[in-house]
């Protein structure tokens, strides 16, 4: 029996295995699917030499916000092993100085023993407001924050703080690529996804309505509608 093509999953900050399970049930049966352990390092560099030391020589790869970046980073370094690549709700510039001051003060929070996680103060940020009374996604998005935990969450903001400036390398990313992003995400607008798009040869932009930041689990038939299309050349 052939072994079936891979896909890779690459969570964002403070999210686990649980951002991408919709997509992982709907893609499960046709694919090998591994979801990235992003808590163990604090670089982008050691996030994504870690996962290509033990993933598949080939593979898809989708990466949401933090996830996003480490996608960009693996095409940087190999990017003979990425097939296809989606690149959702997530940016190829670094921080602004407003981002790293508060970025900055949430890690002094963290330092001082004053991590929550994400606490419902955080969720606007995160997710569409009409969204903020759906209990099961509130409850996973808290869920996801309280398994990654304060240190892991430390190396995180440090390995995002310190990312590079990836706008010079997107002409040269050579495989297609599938950018999304909710309207309504305040944390990384649409403006920044369009960046992508416009810069990367082989890209198709789709933006979701009435979706913030988490678009995998807000709207995820509509990802998974994008998904069948963009993964459909794995399957030929």
């Amino acid at each position: 029996m052939p072994r079936k093509p891979a896909l890779i999953f690459l969570p964002g900050l403070l999210c686990d295995a649980a951002l991408w399970q919709p997509q992982i049930d709907r893609f499960g049966p046709q694919f090998e699917i591994l979801v990235a352990d992003l808590t163990r390092d604090d670089s982008l560099r050691g996030m994504a030499g870690r996962l290509l030391a033990s993933a598949p020589p080939r593979f898809a790869l989708a990466g949401l916000s933090m996830g996003g970046y480490v996608a960009q980073e693996i095409l940087r370094e190999a990017p003979h092993r990425v097939s296809r690549v989606a690149l959702l709700d997530t940016s190829a510039r670094p921080d602004s100085a407003e981002q790293t001051a508060r970025r900055r003060a949430l890690i002094k929070l963290a330092q001082t023993g004053k991590f929550k996680g994400v606490t419902p103060r955080l969720l606007p940020l995160l997710i569409h407001p009409a969204r903020l009374a759906d209990p099961a996604l509130t409850g996973t998005v808290m869920a996801m924050a309280e398994r990654v935990g304060q240190a892991a969450f430390l190396r995180q903001q440090n390995a995002i703080l310190n990312r590079p400036d990836g706008r010079p390398d997107l002409p040269g990313i050579g495989c297609p690529a599938l950018i999304m992003c909710g309207v309504q995400d305040v944390l990384t607008p649409p403006a920044l996804s369009r960046e992508l798009a416009d810069a990367i040869p082989d890209a198709r932009l789709l933006e979701l309505d009435e979706c913030g930041h988490l678009s995998s689990l807000e709207q995820p038939d509509l990802v998974n509608q994008a998904f069948e299309d963009w993964l459909a050349p794995e399957l030929a």
